[in-house]
């Protein structure tokens, strides 16, 4: 199974491809669509669906995972983030991708355990999950593929991968999360 997670940005777009089989989850690919000010929105939004176009292209993702969009006092980039994610769905549906979309706190449970982890949390954690030596470039990247990870282990495919304390919710969920703590210390940092 190969899911492209991507976290859309009027500015900076990330992506980020993970296959999931018996022997669990495989970074294939990542990345940063920069775009320019200087460009027209419209040419952004045009520049963005071609990159992804040719990152579907290349890795054949069978799925599209992206975050809600979140509620943003500034009215005018809400519109925009809602432009690109338009976008990036009509892309999805032209290639006949099965499409999730996940709120963000939801990214965040899935992989950290905690629906208020803060960016380098989930960073580290995409980290040890992905097996990814050295430091992602941005944390655009690290967000789409904790997207992508979240959607495997949402739908149940990737689940067999992580220790259930890992996605399990509610109460039960910080038991086995403090379980999971206890039993893993070599993936906590303090």
């Amino acid at each position: 199974m190969v899911v492209l997670g991507v976290d859309p940005g009027s500015l900076h777009t990330g992506y980020g491809v993970i296959r999931y089989d018996n022997a669990g989850f495989h970074l294939l690919g990542c990345g940063v669509i920069r775009l320019h000010r200087r460009k027209s929105y419209f040419e952004r939004i045009g520049e963005i669906y071609r990159e992804l176009d040719s990152v579907i292209g290349g890795y054949a993702p069978v799925r599209l995972a992206l975050e809600t969009v979140f509620l943003n006092k500034n009215v005018q980039s809400a519109l925009k983030l809602g432009q690109v994610r338009g976008a990036v769905i009509a892309l999805a549906m032209n290639h006949r991708l099965e499409l999730s979309e996940y709120a963000p706190r939801e990214v965040k449970a899935a992989v950290t355990g905690r629906g208020a982890a803060s960016k380098e949390q989930v960073a580290f954690m995409v980290t040890r999950m992905l097996k990814i030596t050295g430091n992602p470039a941005t944390h655009d990247v690290t967000d789409a593929l904790a997207i992508a990870l979240c959607d495997l282990l949402k739908t149940g495919m990737g689940s067999a991968a992580v220790p259930q304390s890992v996605v399990s919710s509610g109460s039960a969920g910080k038991k086995n999360w403090a379980q999971f703590v206890q039993s893993n210390p070599g993936m906590v940092v303090r």
